[in-house]
């Protein structure tokens, strides 16, 4: 039962730097959301980023949560390489940046 305790009081304390890493997902998703729609207006790309929280959904799944991301860069590719440099730097900021300070504050 101490043990319990012990973990339930590192969640709690854990809480509010988690919130802060999430917020902070939550604006690069919103600014990129935001990108992604402006620039893919018009193109094939436009039914997976046709809004702002279309955008953000996608981007969400195949960026940050990296599932099936390689079906995403060759979409992307096809279209336009500019796209896919600011897709690359999505990733960079979003799954490796925000998700593993997500994961050191979790541990810590």
């Amino acid at each position: 039962m101490p043990e319990l305790l012990i973990l339930i009081k590192g969640m709690m304390a854990a809480v509010r730097s988690v919130c802060f890493a999430l917020g902070l997902l939550l604006v690069i998703l919103y600014v990129f959301g935001i990108a992604f729609t402006q620039l893919c207006s018009g193109t094939p790309l436009e039914e997976d980023f046709d809004s702002v929280i279309r955008s953000m959904h996608t981007l969400l799944v195949y960026g940050a949560l990296m599932d099936e991301v390689s079906s995403m860069i060759e979409q992307i590719e096809e279209v336009s390489v500019p796209i896919l440099f600011l897709f690359y730097l999505f990733i960079l900021l979003a799954a490796l940046t925000v998700m593993n300070m997500l994961i050191g504050v979790i541990c810590e």
